[in-house]
């Protein structure tokens, strides 16, 4: 099974199995349609993050399995010089139009390793539906046509210009041509390549050639918190997986209401959400350790229901994507530009828009998440696995949602493993979230319990009850509150999975 928030990518997915794939090929060819199809969410020039459970069984045949993470998220160029920006005048990283938020893009990177450890097709077969629909056209998606005008007249989007309304046809050659380097020259194809040189023309001496030789993915060890009976994974930091896992940690200990039609269900899971993440731009860098000890959960689990704590937040553009393949692989995939179309800068030669994931640094003078060369930002991406006891896979899944990705997955996961509820209806269930100005302010600009308002979406039931338990609440019509995506493995070998009905055009395919 594959689920994306488009049905031509999963579409493409599960033709890498029907090939004889793995799941790792399925969520290669899939994120490889996305990055035609939904460049103000994803592509080339973005970051990835995954989570893999290899399926593999111990001696005896007894169920289990290992869980790996990769780490695809670029790194500063040589260039990167914090003291510069502050000496113009910045107290944060420029959210577009600027360069110098631009980390080197990791997500070819991501594809390379993942299949090099479990790709079973060659890259031009994974790659080939994408190739076809970026050099041949597609219908730009309810999202992608009314986000265009953003970005229209910048230069190097022409290929997008002409996007009026869904259903345009849509063709992206350059992607094509560096999809096709890909496939023929490996990373060098790309990073050396075409899209490698109009990097370099781009930076002005942010980045060196050095810099794109320097491979941007890494295998590491993932993150994992016991919690309703389950182990959860998740990626380590820069990503903040973490806040995923100590805010389920945090909620396994505390009394949380049967019924989840119940406002003070969502003021508990709230509460454990804000205890977990009030610090995080404190906390947060490439190289945090120590952040889901017991005596941490422990700690932060006593201040669940505090109201001064500053709050995360809301918003942003990511896609999220899972597979799983016959054999017990699965693969729980995210890949992003950050905010929207990301930098709003293009790389001139591809027409590849780039990603803004150094809006992540500090500048603040020696801060541990300082820009500055060679390192990796405080990353939103967040993606999750489940397992349980005896190792064996129980669920992938994901959301798109910047600083609320930890927040919308902790609804997906307490409704699956708390409360029993199948994909379809935890998928669908509607949502809370905390208010931001943008997606991914809210570390910056900490907010107090006067300033916070828990957003909700239509159909919630919550607003008066969360009133009278002291929130400030606001009903967000129509609101983004992510695309989420979930696929899991019954006790019988059977897929159960959802793909998000927000993202209008998702797809959960099974064969």
């Amino acid at each position: 099974m594959v689920c994306s928030i488009d049905h031509l990518a999963s579409a493409a997915g599960v033709t890498a199995l029907d090939r004889g794939g793995s799941a790792a090929d399925a969520a290669i060819a899939a994120n490889a349609v996305l990055a035609v199809t939904s460049p103000h969410m994803c592509g080339l020039g973005g970051d990835l993050f995954a989570l893999v459970h290899d399926g593999s069984a111990p001696a005896g045949g007894a169920p289990g399995g290992t869980v790996r993470a990769l780490n695809a998220s670029g790194r500063a160029g040589s260039g990167a010089d914090a003291g510069r920006l502050r000496g113009e005048g910045h107290r944060l990283m420029p959210h577009r139009l600027d360069v110098r938020s631009v980390p080197v893009p990791g997500c070819v990177d991501g594809w390379l390793a993942l299949h090099a450890r479990y790709g079973r097709l060659p890259l031009a077969e994974l790659f080939a539906p994408a190739i076809r629909l970026a050099r041949d056209g597609f219908p730009a998606s309810p999202l992608l046509a009314p986000r265009v005008r953003d970005v229209a007249d910048r230069p190097g989007a022409a290929d997008l210009a002409g996007v009026r309304t869904a259903g345009d046809r849509v063709r992206r050659p350059g992607v094509a041509r560096a999809l096709e380097a890909v496939a023929a020259g490996g990373r060098a194809g790309f990073y050396l390549g075409e899209f490698g040189e109009g990097l370099l023309e781009l930076g002005a001496g942010e980045y060196t050639r050095a810099d794109l030789e320097r491979a941007h993915a890494d295998w590491v060890e993932p993150l994992r918190v016991r919690a309703f009976g389950h182990d959860v994974w998740s990626a380590p930091p820069n990503s903040q997986g973490y806040l995923l896992l100590l805010s389920l940690g945090i909620l396994d200990g505390l009394d949380l209401p049967h019924s989840t039609t119940s406002a003070a269900w969502a003021h508990v899971l709230a509460g454990a959400a804000r205890a977990a993440a009030h610090d995080r731009v404190a906390v947060l860098h490439e190289h945090a350790t120590g952040l889901l000890s017991p005596a941490e959960i422990e700690r932060r689990r006593a201040a669940a229901g505090r109201r001064d704590l500053p709050v995360p937040a809301a918003d942003g553009d990511t896609t999220y994507l899972c597979a799983v393949d016959g054999d017990g692989l699965g693969v729980s995939l995210i890949q992003s530009n950050a905010s929207g179309f990301g930098s709003f800068l293009f790389e001139p030669r591809t027409g590849i828009n780039l990603h803004n994931r150094g809006i992540g640094f500090s500048l603040e003078p020696g801060h541990p998440a300082e820009y500055g060369p060679g390192r990796r930002p405080p990353h939103t991406l967040t993606p999750a696995l489940v397992t349980r006891p005896d190792g064996s896979l129980r669920a992938v899944a994901g959301t798109m949602g910047g600083d609320a990705q930890p927040q919308i997955l902790l609804q997906v996961l307490t409704r699956l493993l708390r409360h029993g509820q199948d994909p379809g209806a935890v998928i669908a269930a509607p949502r809370w979230r905390f208010g931001s100005d943008t997606g991914f302010d809210t570390w910056q600009r900490a907010k107090s319990a006067e300033g916070t308002v828990v957003e909700l979406e239509d159909g919630t039931g919550w607003q008066d009850g969360l009133s009278a338990l002291g929130h400030r609440v606001s009903p967000v019509p129509g609101g983004a509150f992510g695309h989420a995506h979930l696929i899991e493995v019954l006790p019988d070998g059977m897929l159960a999975g959802a793909a998000d009905p927000r993202s209008l055009t998702g797809a959960a395919i099974g064969r």
